[in-house]
């Protein structure tokens, strides 16, 4: 077994140097002492600060417009005409310690949430026509700001008609469906009865919101102002308040219970980034990366609108005790609408650890070992916790002792975890040598490496990579890649995040100060990753070596996508030396034999087909307002999906089995054998193994 590598000492040694400083006595206003000290934290420590000049300026304005009224449902063109004064004088105000920008936008804003408050009760009073033939368009990016306030009320009546329209629309379906089931003692409800329904939901929704975004305190519109600054440096560097700081402890933790999914607000929806594994979303299995939550209902509740509501409010929602059920009503990226049940739970822990299984080709009689790591967990206590490393190290020994012919590794959907961890499991495939190296801001870059020249597996290797493998598991990935030791495949590319955060805990800088404290965090990034022949894994993450059709592909999935990401660059490469059966020189000749497999499979081409309707749907942001065109419209796109329901279906000529060692343990416990029986199903459908599986051949 290779030895473990410690690298925290280094990777942020250079920390102490701040932690060391005392700004402030005390009795100062609050928001100056953030500010001052948030803007001394990222001038002195981001990897790569920014100028704040009027350019600055400009970005940071045009942010915090957006934020402040994504939507623009609140703010008139006049508004936006005055706060225009400030758009190249917001780093004079950082500089001065002023905030009048702030303070006459929180006063407009204010102002105009309780006019729509009258205007959303006024509207909502009286019925919705779905007889007239009209649209909506959802995407404030291709709207303007209202002139005058008859504009802006016409803006809020085809919004809170379409939230009518869509609740009628989803009830006449529910009673259809009781109908066409003849169930007894059924009395549907007329149009009526179901719009005034509706509109009475639509207004509890709106008197929750309204109720919200009027009870906002200082420090949670500060944040709002302070992380529009903070985001021109970089997406992962931002201002955390205390409440924040500990929900995000808590998510950091699995400490919480939950559904398990990692959710982000874009353009005023939260949408899932990423299901965790062993997670009640993981076990149930419908909700999927980039579905956008629309409801959120409680057991036998209502459900309750969150478009445009405050993430942390959602989430609050969506979080419940272990046992409960939430329904989230979701739309896939195809523009399909969803209700998914999920019972609260918390994570299964055996879930989130490596296992292997074998994978035969019944043509050819040959056996894969396929290895599955959802993520890259380590022992960070020293209590004798389970080592991601260590315990790929044992799965490979049991697949070389049942003599397979080559092994697959599983990267799919891992977003990450301990490098010290990746840079011993990188060793388990290579002699002795550099894994990854890692550069601070105004400092050579340190190359970290595998001491051990014991290599655990020299055979046939595949590693399996998608738009959803990040952080270390890219490291990984670009090493095998660039020592020539296996053949990535998967995604066009992987996500593409090559930065190290670090979080810095303002209180520590200020003496006394008791009416100032806790001032929360800052999120600052203060390393980027390179690979060792030289270029980042950040925004163009790993290019696979053999590339396969991926539903998500034209959609908006990595770090490529958010707006002021850093950008990609190289430093010097390290020195290594190419593994002794380097796989360089066969991979044009296995990219080929692949590309005519994949051209020729029926699975294949429907994921390539699925690819263009997701991005094709998810360009759509006008929608109707008559009824029988929105059903039309619904109906066209729930049919549409049923084509692609089952896009993998079982593969004849692929068995997935235990490996003999693991047998006894797996059917010692029920659960554990009901686990692993429903994932070996899953792996017989699954064509990207099949595709692995034909590739290891011809590597041999």
């Amino acid at each position: 077994m290779k030895g473990k590598v410690f690298i925290s000492s280094l990777v942020f040694a250079s920390l102490w140097i701040f932690s060391s400083y005392t700004f402030y006595p005390g009795g100062r206003d609050r928001g100056e002492v953030l500010m001052d000290l948030m803007i001394r934290g990222l001038e002195e420590y981001h990897y790569q600060p920014v100028a704040i000049n009027d350019d600055f300026s400009g970005k940071v304005f045009n942010e915090y417009l957006d934020r402040l009224d994504y939507n623009k449902r609140f703010l008139l063109q006049g508004d936006i005409d005055a706060f225009n004064a400030f758009q190249d004088k917001v780093d004079d105000e950082i500089k001065e310690h002023s905030f009048q920008l702030f303070d006459l936008s929180v006063q407009k804003i204010d102002q105009r949430v309780k006019e729509a408050e009258e205007i959303v009760e006024d509207i909502l009073a009286k019925p919705f026509d779905f007889t007239i033939e009209e649209s909506i368009e959802t995407d404030p990016e291709k709207l303007s700001y209202a002139n005058t306030e008859a504009e802006l009320r016409e803006r809020w009546r085809k919004e809170l008609k379409y939230r009518t329209l869509s609740r009628v629309a989803t009830s006449l379906k529910r009673q259809e469906t009781k109908q066409e089931e003849d169930e007894e003692d059924f009395e549907p409800k007329s149009m009526k009865e179901l719009e005034k329904e509706a509109r009475e939901k639509v207004m509890k929704n709106y008197e929750r919101y309204f109720k919200r975004l009027k009870g906002l305190n200082e420090t949670d519109r500060l944040a709002v102002y302070f992380n529009s600054i903070a985001n021109i440096y970089d997406p992962h560097t931002s201002y955390f308040p205390p409440k924040d700081k500990e929900d995000f402890d808590i998510d950091m933790s699995g400490r919480f219970e939950g559904i398990g999914a990692q959710l982000r607000e874009e353009d005023g929806y939260i949408k899932v980034v990423r299901i965790i594994p062993g997670s009640a979303s993981f076990r149930q299995g419908d909700l999927q990366p980039n579905d956008v939550i629309l409801k959120v209902a409680q057991s036998k509740e209502d459900a309750v609108d969150v478009v445009g509501m405050d993430m942390d409010e959602a989430v609050s929602m969506i979080r419940g005790p272990k046992g409960t059920t939430v329904k989230l009503t979701v739309r896939h990226p195809d523009g399909a609408e969803k209700i998914i049940p999920i019972k609260r739970d918390i994570v299964e822990l055996e879930e989130t650890y490596a296992k292997s299984s074998i994978i035969k080709d019944e043509a050819t009689g040959k056996r894969m070992g396929f290895i599955h790591l959802p993520k890259f967990y380590a022992d960070f206590g020293g209590t004798g916790g389970p080592s991601s490393a260590e315990d790929i190290a044992r799965e490979l020994v049991k697949l070389k002792e049942a003599e397979v012919d080559g092994i697959t590794l599983d990267l799919r959907n891992n977003g990450g975890g301990s490098l010290g961890e990746v840079i011993e499991m990188t060793g388990l495939f290579i002699k002795r040598g550099p894994v990854v190296q890692v550069r601070s801001r105004n400092a050579p870059s340190s190359i970290l490496s595998d001491k051990n020249a014991a290599i655990v597996y020299d055979g046939p290797l595949v590693v399996m990579v998608n738009a959803f493998s990040a952080s270390a598991s890219e490291i990984l990935a670009a090493a095998i890649q660039d020592y020539g030791r296996g053949v990535i495949v998967g995604s066009p590319s992987t996500f593409g995040k090559g930065t190290v955060q670090r979080f810095l805990n303002l209180d520590r800088f200020v003496s006394g100060g008791a009416d100032l404290k806790p001032l929360g965090d800052v999120k600052l990034t203060m390393q980027k990753f390179y690979r060792i022949n030289g270029g980042a894994t950040q925004l163009k993450g790993v290019v696979p070596d053999i590339v396969l059709p991926d539903q998500y592909s034209l959609l908006k999935t990595g770090e490529k996508d958010y707006e002021y990401s850093m950008e990609w660059d190289e430093i010097p490469a390290a020195n290594y030396e190419k593994f002794n059966k380097s796989v360089d020189g066969k991979v044009s000749n296995l990219s080929r034999k692949s590309s005519k497999r994949v051209s020729e499979n029926e699975t294949f081409q429907l994921i390539e087909e699925n690819a263009a309707r997701y991005k094709r749907n998810s360009d759509r942001t006008s929608y109707p307002l008559q009824m029988d065109a929105y059903r039309q419209m619904r109906k066209d796109l729930d049919d549409e999906s049923k084509k692609y329901k089952d896009i993998s279906k079982k593969i004849d000529d692929m068995t997935v089995s235990y490996v003999d060692s693991d047998a006894s343990f797996i059917r010692s416990d029920s659960t554990r054998q009901k686990r692993y029986d429903n994932w070996f199903k899953n792996l017989g459908k699954d064509p990207y193994i099949y595709e692995s599986l034909q590739i290891l051949q011809d590597m041999q």
